[in-house]
């Protein structure tokens, strides 16, 4: 089984979630009718039709990331029949956030004078800020080996906002994070 993950899209997914800007919001969810305690092993896998724009060094990093969360949760890595098959994925978009301010007599968007009668001209301006940025998540999937079935999904979703400084822990945590709520109702496997 090949042992690599080829389904990144985006070299900012590192600078996604492991910045020190804003948080990582994270969401899981997984099939309620599944029993956890069957799987024992698992190995990484890739999508045939993906391909790979991450550094090859941030690559490892997250293969290895998601490698020691497997493993620290009582999962042993298989070379033959994995049963299940976890595919890490990201995802990283533009957006636009414009906001404005309307500055009434000078005290910004704070204070809306009024006056009864006619009223009295107010001096007013409005100005307007634009941010450009990058949003990305990092989506973990587990399916079972055997019938391709997704059993449980992970998300992580963050702005990007600067480079990472120390990208060996940022990946680890954010992983971690994403990672909390598997496999459900468990801590880890013996």
């Amino acid at each position: 089984m090949n042992k690599t993950i080829s389904t990144f899209i985006a070299l900012p997914i590192v600078w996604m979630t492991w910045s020190c800007g804003p948080s990582l919001k994270v969401s899981s969810d997984y099939d309620r009718n599944a029993d956890f305690s069957g799987y024992k092993t698992f190995a990484l896998y890739s999508q045939p039709d993906s391909a790979v724009s991450v550094s090859q060094l941030n690559h490892q990093r997250i293969i290895n990331a998601v490698t020691a969360e497997m493993t620290g949760k009582g999962f042993r890595e298989a070379d033959g029949e994995p049963d299940l098959l976890v595919n890490p994925v990201a995802i990283v978009r533009n957006k636009v956030s414009v906001s404005s301010n309307t500055n009434y007599y000078g005290y910004g968007g704070y204070y809306r004078p009024y006056a009864w009668g006619g009223g009295y001209g107010a001096a007013s301006s409005t100005t307007y800020n634009v941010d450009q940025y990058k949003e990305g998540s990092l989506i973990i999937d587990v399916v079972d080996a055997r019938t391709k079935k997704l059993l449980w999904q992970g998300i992580g979703n963050s702005k990007i906002d600067t480079d990472v400084r120390d990208p060996d822990q940022r990946i680890r945590e954010a992983i971690n994070k994403i990672m909390a709520n598997f496999p459900p109702g468990a801590t880890s496997k013996s």
